[in-house]
């Protein structure tokens, strides 16, 4: 089981993270959240990967506005969630996240987001050199960002019933990286990764998961 953690970024803020994983884990994977906070949810996918044998931290974003925010999926938490995502600096978020892949030191590193964390994790491949593969789940903020050249090899996840993210950004995305994986999981909706959520499809879950964990078993090599 994880635990909480304190992290230090580059411009001298400290944020919590929580950690989980073996020690002498050969692989660190870094987990960003959704825009409800390092939440029970974003702990137990924490922990679904280190079972597995990755280091992990999953660094809290919100931290930057508001400590020790985590959030249900009600209606009136989706609004905070927006209200506090939109006050987190980019820039911020990205010395977030890499403070946290600092923190799993010199291993092969990789990076798996949801929601905003998807569009976080797109950035861990574009704006840093820190990690060997990142898989992106139902990035809304992808698209807007596409023509981005990515540093490492890059998996995308998107329900092709997602209310917010339509098939026409997707086709933007694959016709502006080619070179990116890009899987559309029929019927399933935003948020299909999270088994708190109505929108949780068990199929395309377990679908995603397979392939992410043989993507970073691909290129998360010493």
């Amino acid at each position: 089981m994880g635990s909480n953690i304190t992290l230090t970024a580059s411009d001298g803020h400290r944020l919590n993270a929580w950690r989980s994983g073996p020690d002498d884990a050969a692989r660190g994977l870094v987990v960003v959240q959704e825009i409800f906070g390092v939440n029970g949810h974003i702990r137990a996918v924490c922990e679904r990967f280190a079972a597995h044998g990755f280091a992990v931290i999953a660094p809290a974003l919100f931290d930057r506005v508001k400590p020790g925010i985590e959030l249900g999926y009600t209606p009136e938490a989706i609004a905070e969630g927006r209200e506090l995502r939109g006050k987190v600096p980019d820039a911020g978020a990205m010395a977030d996240v890499e403070a946290a892949a600092r923190a799993l030191g010199g291993k092969p590193l990789g990076i798996v987001g949801y929601c905003w964390g998807g569009t976080v994790a797109w950035w861990g491949a574009t704006r840093t050199t820190q990690f060997k593969g990142a898989s992106c789940w139902y990035g809304g903020g992808i698209a807007a960002t596409r023509t981005e050249v990515p540093h490492c090899p890059v998996q995308m996840h998107f329900g092709e019933q997602d209310g917010g993210i339509p098939m026409s950004d997707v086709a933007a995305i694959r016709a502006a990286q080619p070179g990116v994986q890009v899987y559309v999981y029929p019927g399933a909706g935003h948020g299909f990764g999270c088994d708190e959520r109505g929108s949780f499809s068990q199929t395309a879950n377990d679908l995603a998961q397979q392939r992410t964990l043989a993507f970073f078993d691909e290129h998360l090599k010493g």
